[in-house]
């Protein structure tokens, strides 16, 4: 995982939208895939896991703004 300083909104703006590209670009076709392929079970899955993967980004995030002790 690269470090990436944010030291203002726009900043913040960018890594939000470039974070945001990867997490589609992965799950969201792991999700498309199971949408035209597989039954209810798999795709509740895949949207379980873009789910995930957005909640993991938020706590990335925060975590970098909890100062280290």
């Amino acid at each position: 995982m690269e470090t990436v300083t944010i030291q203002n909104r726009s900043d913040f703006a960018q890594w939000a939208i470039e974070r945001a590209k990867a997490i589609v670009a992965e799950e969201g076709g792991n999700l498309a895939l199971a949408v035209r392929n597989q039954g209810d079970e798999q795709i509740a899955d895949r949207a379980n896991a873009l789910g995930q993967e957005i909640v993991n980004a938020l706590l990335e995030v925060f975590d970098g703004l909890m100062p280290e002790e």
